[in-house]
C-alpha cells in the first residue's frame, strides 16, 4: 500500500514541476528517473494513472515464480546485490530463463520494497589517531595521470609517492612506464636521500610489485624487495585490500600531487616533470601548512630527521634481459604480450633478448640477431601484435631451400648443407639461399660439386664464404688446358699471343691455404 502511495506522490510531483515550467529532462534528472517515464506520465490524467497501477498490481512479473528464494535470501543477507542474486538464481534453478541484469535488478528492487527489506551498508567506526612518533612511520603509494604533450596527446605517466607520517614530509618519482620491483626499490632509494634517513616503518598496498603470492594470510615478497627491505633494516606493514583508511596520509597526498601539480600541466619529458616535481615539492608540497598540522612538513621534518635510520649502501643487481618466447610465439614483457613471427617458438628453452632503446621494445635472439621490433606500450594488459607475424613463412623458406638444393649435383648433401645454414642463420636463411641459388646458376656441376663438398667437410655455413669457395673453384678449373679453345678471329700478333695463353692452375687446396692464412 505504501509503495502505491509512493508512486502517486511522484506522479503529482511530475505534473506540479512541469506546471512550473521544467523540461521532461529536467525533472527526470531531478528525480533520478528515466526520461520516458516522465513523458509517459505526463500524457496521463490522474484516473488513467490509478488504473494504470491498479494494472501493475495484477499484472505477474516474469520472475515472480522467484519471489519465495529472493525473499528468503534478502531476509537472511540484507547486503546482497542484485548481480549476485542473478547468479544465485542460475544456480539453484537450471532452467532459469535467459534475462537482462537489468530485469534481475528491477525484480530484486521490486522484492525489497514490497517487503521493506532495505539493503544495508556496512559502516565502519573511525577514531583520530594520536600522532607517531619521529622516525617511526612512512607510507608509500603509487599514483596514474593522464597529460597532455605539446600537441594535445595524451601520455600516461607514473608516480610513486612516500610521505613521513609525522612531519608529512613528501616525495614524489615520476616514470613513463610501469614500475617493476627494481623501479621500486631505484624510487625508495631516491626517497630515503631525499629524506636523509630510513623510518622504522614503512606501509604498503598489497601490490604486485612487492607482493609475489599470498598463503593463507600470509604474505610472500618478490625476492629482490625481500633482500631490499633485509639489507635496508626497515620494517614492512602491508594493509588490507580496499582498505585506504589504513594508509589515508599517503593516499591525500596521491590526490594532492594530481589536483595541485600535474593537473593542466603540459607534459615535455620525464626529466623535466622530476625536476619540475622536485620544486613544486619545495615550494608547495612541503613548503605549505599542512590543513591538519597547520605546519610547514619542512619544518617538522628538520625536527624528525634525526630520528630516522642511516641509509646504507645497496647495489641493484642488474634486471636480466632474456625472457622465455611462449607457445603463442609471444614474449611477456613489462605486463604485455608482444608477438614475435610464427615458428619462432622452437620448445620450452626458446629465449630471446628483450631491450628498450628510443621507446621501441627490440626483440633479438640469443646470438643478438635482430627478431622484431615493436613500439613500447606504457599500459598493462595489451597485446601488441604485427599482422606480418602471423603468416608462417617456415613452408615458403622450405620450398625455396629444396628448390636451391636441386640445382646441385649432389642433392643430399646440399639439402643438409642448406638446412644448417638455415639453422645457423634463421632470420635470414631466405637472402642466404637466393644468393647461392644466383651464384650456381651459370657455373658448371664441377666447380659446384667441388666447392660444396669443400664447404661442407670445412664447417663452411655462409652464402658469401660458399661464393667466394665456388669463384676460387671456377678460377682454378674452368681455365684448364683441356678445356681451352682458342678464339676464331684474332685481329692482331699481340692480342693472338695474349689469348694463346694458358694460365697456370692450381687445385682447390691452394684456397684453402687462404682460407688457413
Amino acid at each position: 500500500m505504501n509503495n502505491f502511495f509512493n508512486k502517486l506522490i511522484m506522479y503529482h510531483e511530475i505534473h506540479k514541476l512541469s506546471r512550473n515550467g521544467w523540461s521532461k529532462s529536467s525533472i527526470a534528472s531531478f528525480l533520478v528517473i528515466n526520461r520516458r517515464t516522465v513523458s509517459n506520465y505526463l500524457q496521463m490524467d490522474e484516473e488513467e494513472y490509478i488504473k494504470y497501477l491498479d494494472k501493475q498490481k495484477t499484472r505477474k512479473k516474469e520472475l515472480q515464480d522467484y519471489e519465495a528464494f529472493v525473499k528468503i535470501k534478502l531476509e537472511k543477507y540484507p547486503d546482497t546485490s542484485s548481480a549476485q542474486m542473478h547468479d544465485w538464481l542460475k544456480e539453484h534453478y537450471e532452467y532459469f530463463p535467459n534475462v537482462s541484469e537489468k530485469t534481475v535488478f528491477n525484480f530484486v528492487q521490486w522484492i525489497r520494497q514490497e517487503h521493506n527489506i532495505p539493503k544495508i551498508k556496512k559502516h565502519r567506526d573511525y577514531f583520530i589517531v594520536e600522532e607517531l612518533p619521529y622516525g617511526k612511520q612512512a607510507q608509500v603509494d603509487f599514483g596514474e595521470y593522464n597529460m597532455r604533450d605539446g600537441k594535445g596527446n595524451r601520455v600516461k605517466i607514473y608516480f610513486f609517492t612516500m610521505v613521513l607520517s609525522r612531519s608529512r614530509y613528501k616525495f614524489v618519482y615520476y616514470s613513463r612506464t610501469p614500475f617493476t620491483t627494481e623501479l621500486a626499490i631505484i624510487a625508495h632509494l631516491l626517497a630515503f636521500e631525499y629524506f636523509g634517513g630510513i623510518p622504522e616503518e614503512i606501509v604498503y598496498d598489497q601490490d604486485r610489485v612487492f607482493i609475489h603470492d599470498e598463503n593463507s594470510g600470509d604474505l610472500i615478497l618478490t625476492g629482490k624487495f625481500r633482500d631490499f627491505c633485509q639489507h635496508m633494516g626497515f620494517n614492512i606493514h602491508f594493509c588490507r585490500k580496499a582498505d585506504p583508511e589504513s594508509k589515508g596520509k599517503v593516499e591525500n597526498v596521491v590526490k594532492y600531487i594530481k589536483q595541485n601539480f600535474l593537473y593542466n600541466r603540459p607534459f615535455v619529458d620525464i626529466e623535466t616533470l622530476n625536476s619540475d616535481g622536485t620544486k613544486w615539492l619545495s615550494r608547495t608540497g612541503n613548503g605549505k601548512p599542512h590543513s591538519f598540522t597547520k605546519q610547514k612538513p619542512y619544518d617538522v621534518w628538520i625536527e624528525e630527521k634525526p630520528h630516522l635510520n642511516p641509509v646504507r649502501a645497496y647495489n641493484i643487481a642488474p634486471e636480466s634481459n632474456l625472457y622465455n618466447i611462449r607457445k603463442n610465439n609471444t614474449i611477456l614483457y613489462k605486463g604485455n604480450y608482444y608477438t614475435v613471427p610464427l615458428g619462432t617458438y622452437n620448445g620450452k628453452d626458446t629465449m630471446a633478448n628483450v631491450k628498450v632503446v628510443n621507446n621501441e621494445v627490440l626483440v633479438h635472439d640469443e646470438t643478438m640477431n635482430l627478431i622484431c621490433k615493436h613500439e613500447l606500450c606504457h599500459e598493462k594488459g595489451k597485446v601488441i601484435s604485427n599482422t606480418d607475424h602471423k603468416r608462417d613463412k617456415s613452408s615458403k623458406i622450405k620450398n625455396l631451400l629444396l628448390e636451391t638444393a636441386m640445382m646441385f649435383p649432389d642433392y643430399d648433401l646440399a639439402c643438409d648443407y642448406l638446412e644448417k645454414i638455415r639453422q645457423k642463420k634463421s632470420r635470414y636463411a631466405r637472402d642466404q639461399f637466393i644468393l647461392i641459388k644466383n651464384a650456381i646458376e651459370p657455373e658448371v656441376p664441377e666447380n659446384i660439386k667441388e666447392a660444396l663438398k669443400y664447404c661442407a667437410e670445412n664447417n663452411i655455413y655462409s652464402a658469401t664464404d660458399f661464393i667466394a669457395v665456388l669463384k676460387k673453384s671456377t678460377e682454378n678449373g674452368e681455365k684448364s688446358e683441356q678445356g681451352f679453345k682458342k678464339p676464331e678471329k684474332i685481329h692482331s700478333a699481340l692480342t693472338k699471343n695474349i689469348a694463346e695463353l694458358i694460365p697456370n692452375t692450381s687445385k682447390i687446396i691452394d684456397y684453402e691455404q687462404i682460407m688457413k692464412n
